[in-house]
């Protein structure tokens, strides 16, 4: 994936909270004494959200942790607008890339739903942060939280992907990865969440529609990445390759239930534990979204075709 070489980058978009540590509680996500693998299992079944439509439970499922409030918390974005002065800058700087890629999914779910988009902060955060749904780790992965419309990142989730997911990353597959936390806050928007329970699961259950319609936003977002343009009348992002989209199914073949179960859990498929859709799903969505390019199409709440 490449940025046009023009023009500055903005930054407002993000909340940088890195270094300044969460406080409080929230630390019960991959605790507990869990090895390693049970910890990355943990981490797993959180990647790209996961399946509450409760306002104050976030789209991750950290159900049970503890309270604290997002909003209001300090930040201190100098740094990071500095490094990531202009456009070209996230050509070198996988920082400056996601911030890119941020204004590039915001700028088209803009576009797309007009005066019914509501425009949602991306927080970076270490270690561990407070949120309006309670407390998180690092080791939770991204996710969204409804009950203050942001979503939630630690960027070393990146690295993460490729080191011990297997993963082969990249610019696109972050962008992914974000893309799909903004459908979920499209979701929210749009009272799509509500029509799941929280702890819902099984194969077609409403929380696997809902990461699944997530994977599909993301595909369509990807489609229109070349054209949507920016406040300057440009596109940000000028060339999604082949191999980009190749990478970001990768990547989604990589946290399907079943893939997760099988490669990093105890070996056994349990279909009714589903909570994010198979691997072949996952691929299936994002492929739809991004053939496509039509979140119409992403209506997996009316299909009984899920794959």
């Amino acid at each position: 994936m490449r940025f046009r070489e023009s023009g500055r980058l903005d930054t407002s978009g993000v909340q940088d909270r890195r270094g300044r540590g969460g406080g409080g509680r929230g630390l019960a996500v991959g605790g507990g004494g869990l090895g390693l693998v049970g910890l990355i299992v943990v981490v797993l079944f959180q990647v790209l959200g996961g399946g509450s439509g409760s306002g104050t439970s976030p789209v991750g499922g950290f159900d049970g942790l503890g309270g604290g409030q997002g909003p209001g918390q300090p930040f201190d974005n100098s740094e990071l607008a500095a490094s990531c002065d202009e456009v070209a800058d996230a050509n070198t700087s996988a920082e400056c890339a996601v911030v890119a890629s941020i204004d590039s999914i915001q700028d088209y779910w803009g576009a797309t739903l007009g005066a019914d988009y509501q425009p949602a902060d991306t927080v970076f955060f270490s270690d561990q942060v407070q949120t309006a749904c309670g407390g998180a780790t690092s080791g939770s992965g991204p996710f969204y939280c409804p009950g203050d419309a942001q979503v939630y990142i630690d960027l070393t989730f990146f690295d993460d992907l490729q080191t011990r997911f297997g993963a082969q990353g990249g610019a696109f597959v972050n962008a992914y990865v974000l893309a799909h936390e903004y459908g979920h806050h499209v979701q929210n928007l749009l009272g799509i969440n509500e029509q799941v329970q929280p702890g819902d699961a099984g194969p077609t259950s409403g929380s696997v529609r809902l990461e699944l319609q997530a994977d599909c936003f993301a595909g369509a977002w990807a489609d229109h990445a070349e054209t949507v343009p920016d406040e300057t009348g440009e596109p940000l992002i000028v060339d999604i390759t082949d191999d980009d989209i190749a990478r970001a199914l990768d990547t989604a073949g990589r946290i399907g239930d079943d893939f997760i179960q099988e490669q990093l859990g105890g070996g056994t498929v349990d279909e009714g534990s589903f909570t994010h859709g198979s691997s072949e799903q996952r691929q299936r969505w994002f492929s739809t979204g991004y053939a496509t390019g039509d979140p119409a199409q992403c209506d997996t709440f009316a299909t009984d075709d899920l794959g």
